[in-house]
């Protein structure tokens, strides 16, 4: 009796998922089709990105290897190209290839350039901030306190493990305006924070105790 209960019980089972499937025919194979299509769509943007990022690093080391003194131009053209891509790794790469090879002479081209990465590249959180301190250290030689300060704001009001290098960039920069009391301030800040470089706190140190008197 029990065994023809199973057998009924079974039986009914697989009619009613029969009867399932029967009746949402249409809105299964529509479904499976779309997942198919997602997958399709997202693999076929994978292979797009890897053949980007395969261009790009083929034109960024070209671009290194072609580069010579009496056609500059087409290397800072290169490079520039590769930064309006806004790829995470290359465009970051070929802005500081062209900086540190002073490359660039105007410094609003430049700082155009340091908005691209900063403002319209798809970066890591520390690699951004990274580029926010670099671009406060390249116009902490010709612009106001102001104009530095909204700057590295961002950077200054993180966590970020450039935090105690910004602060000892505006401590140096108050230093070499002979404003020490700001620069005093910047400095203490850095004494006190918890993830403060180690190097920059003891050089932070060295500053208080030797020329601001602490």
């Amino acid at each position: 009796m029990d065994e023809e209960i199973t057998i009924i019980d079974s039986n009914a089972r697989n009619e009613r998922i029969k009867n399932f499937f029967i009746n949402n025919k249409k809105k299964i194979i529509l479904a499976v089709s779309i997942i198919l299509v997602i997958i399709i769509g997202y693999l076929s943007v994978e292979k797009t990105k890897e053949r980007t990022k395969i261009k790009l690093a083929n034109q960024y080391n070209l671009a290194l290897i072609d580069f010579n003194s009496d056609n500059k131009q087409k290397t800072i053209d290169e490079m520039i190209n590769v930064i309006k891509s806004n790829d995470a790794t290359y465009s970051p790469l070929a802005l500081y290839y062209l900086l540190d090879n002073n490359l660039l002479e105007n410094n609003e081209e430049i700082n155009i350039l340091f908005n691209e990465l900063i403002e319209k590249t798809n970066l890591e959180n520390e690699i951004k901030n990274l580029i926010i301190y670099k671009k406060a250290l390249f116009n902490s030689d010709f612009v106001s306190e102001n104009e530095l300060l909204k700057i590295l704001n961002p950077v200054i009001n993180s966590e970020s493990i450039w935090k105690s290098h910004a602060l000892y960039l505006l401590a140096e920069f108050f230093y070499s305006k002979e404003e020490k009391q700001k620069a005093k301030e910047f400095f203490n800040q850095i004494m006190v924070l918890p993830s403060a470089n180690n190097d920059i706190k003891v050089a932070s140190q060295k500053r208080l105790n030797r020329d601001l008197g602490e």
